[in-house]
């Protein structure tokens, strides 16, 4: 598992959706930390908003930023929790064409080691829909810098051995 420098890097269009019904682009940390690892990983910033814990409001930002070809990925940052208002998941599965079920569950193997059973109230997960991943990270400024760094940051990186997120991005919309 490693980078193989005698391959291109390709950087990625990522779009970030902050899922808050309190924070704004002014105290959005948890965003701010994607936003400069995507930056310093050499990728592009698509777009970034922030949407209420809404399912419909959620799905619509899906919607528009899988219809948009100048997304690759869209990554989330909160409402993956298990509380009345923690809805990302169920927006998530609705525009879910295929679940990526490793995902969630290797963000959280990565969480427990840094906060123990806590983790299990993560909800955290990823898809493809119409040829875009999509993944849900919990809103927590802890929370993103793990999925990224021990997830995101390697798999979104074409030079990533043995394999990797983006080589497959070709042939996500294949049937």
């Amino acid at each position: 598992m490693s980078i193989d420098v005698n391959r291109v890097f390709l950087p990625v269009r990522i779009a970030l959706l902050t899922i808050s019904d309190t924070r704004t682009l002014h105290d959005d940390r948890s965003g701010d930390a994607l936003v400069e690892r995507i930056h310093d990983a050499g990728h592009e910033l698509a777009a970034r908003a922030i949407e209420r814990d809404d399912v419909q409001r959620i799905v619509e930002r899906f919607r528009e930023w899988i219809d948009d070809p100048n997304v690759d990925c869209v990554i989330t940052t909160g409402g993956t929790g298990v509380t009345g208002r923690d809805v990302t998941p169920e927006a998530l599965a609705i525009v879910a064409e295929k679940h990526i079920p490793g995902f969630g569950e290797l963000f959280r193997w990565i969480s427990f080691q840094k906060i123990g059973t806590s983790t299990i109230q993560s909800r955290a997960c990823a898809c493809v829909a119409k040829g875009t991943y999509i993944f849900a990270l919990p809103g927590s400024p802890g929370a993103v810098k793990d999925g990224w760094d021990g997830i995101l940051k390697s798999q979104l990186d074409s030079r990533f051995r043995p394999c990797n997120f983006v080589e497959l991005m070709p042939r996500l919309r294949e049937s």
